[in-house]
């Protein structure tokens, strides 16, 4: 049977709040030094598929005390829970956001590890270069389009906005760079043409199509990736445990957006994440495994 997903970020916002059926078809601390890939320069931020419905956090035993973490797009419903997971943790996090003001009403100022920064993906490199400094050991990705009227979008901000993070972490020799993206994003290629997710966030800007030029972009371009695919995002608190699977796997499911940000947190201490593409999404009925077993079952890309 068909499983119910809110769509966010589509181009009429009462749409966030309507079911589409989403048919079956499913760093030890930074490494010190890692193999740089060919950089082939083709140039090339986000809707999500979403749905409104803890797991318990491993613990891992590693020095993050003097690791600062870039986190772009940091007061979204994502990007939130990226920061509080990695101020937990014992990172200092830089946030990226292009509204101060409204970034001082959705983070917590108080905590001295948290810097707040302005910083707009679509301004190009060198602006965010600025923004994320020489100080920054890792970026994670966790930008979203606003949806609207502007069919371009998607593609300057999943696009485009992805790829001047990216530039901006090679100008400053930043090798570390985590991609929050979705599921579906090759929907073509895995015969999933007629999927209504698909179409959905298709019709309005190319949504899928976006973020999987700006992955394209990421693998080409000699850093070390991991790009996350979520199933559906739920805003409420996790139900089941993580399933991850490799890429172009898994085309329905759906996964709590706190489990979301606590990959994106622990894809940076665990080295088996790294190049790799990963879907994941939350079952009730799936095994408890470490995230090194995750990462490590996923072969590189």
């Amino acid at each position: 049977m068909a499983t119910p997903l809110f769509l966010r970020n589509s181009l009429f916002p009462p749409l966030h709040h309507s079911f589409l059926p989403f048919p079956k078809y499913s760093f030890p601390s930074f490494p010190s030094s890692i193999k740089s890939r060919p950089l082939t320069s083709t140039m090339m931020r986000g809707s999500e598929i979403t749905e409104e419905v803890s797991e318990t956090k491993e613990a891992v035993n590693v020095d993050t005390k003097k690791k600062t973490i870039f986190v772009a797009g940091a007061t979204g419903s994502t990007g939130k829970r990226v920061v509080e997971q990695l101020l937990s943790k014992g990172f200092s996090v830089k946030a990226g956001v292009r509204d101060l003001g409204k970034a001082k009403t959705l983070l917590s100022n108080d905590n001295p590890s948290l810097h707040i920064v302005q910083a707009d993906v679509t301004e190009g490199s060198a602006k965010l270069a600025e923004a994320i400094g020489e100080d920054s050991d890792a970026v994670i990705c966790a930008t979203g389009f606003r949806p609207g009227w502007d069919l371009f979008a998607p593609w300057k901000v999943d696009n485009f906005g992805t790829v001047n993070l990216v530039e901006a972490c090679r100008k400053l020799g930043v090798n570390r760079f985590i991609l929050i993206s979705s599921i579906l994003v090759n929907g073509a290629a895995m015969g999933q043409v007629f999927n209504p997710a698909y179409i959905f966030l298709n019709v309005f800007g190319l949504t899928l199509i976006a973020k999987l030029q700006a992955e394209q972009y990421i693998k080409k371009s000699g850093i070390n990736y991991t790009i996350i695919r979520p199933g559906g995002l739920r805003n409420d608190p996790p139900t089941g445990n993580v399933v991850m699977e490799p890429e172009d796997t898994l085309y329905e499911g759906s996964i709590s957006r706190d489990q979301v940000a606590e990959v994106a947190v622990e894809s940076l201490v665990h080295p088996e994440s790294c190049f790799k593409v990963v879907e994941i999404v939350s079952r009730t009925d799936a095994p408890k495994r470490s995230y090194k077993d995750l990462f490590g079952s996923i072969k590189l890309t």
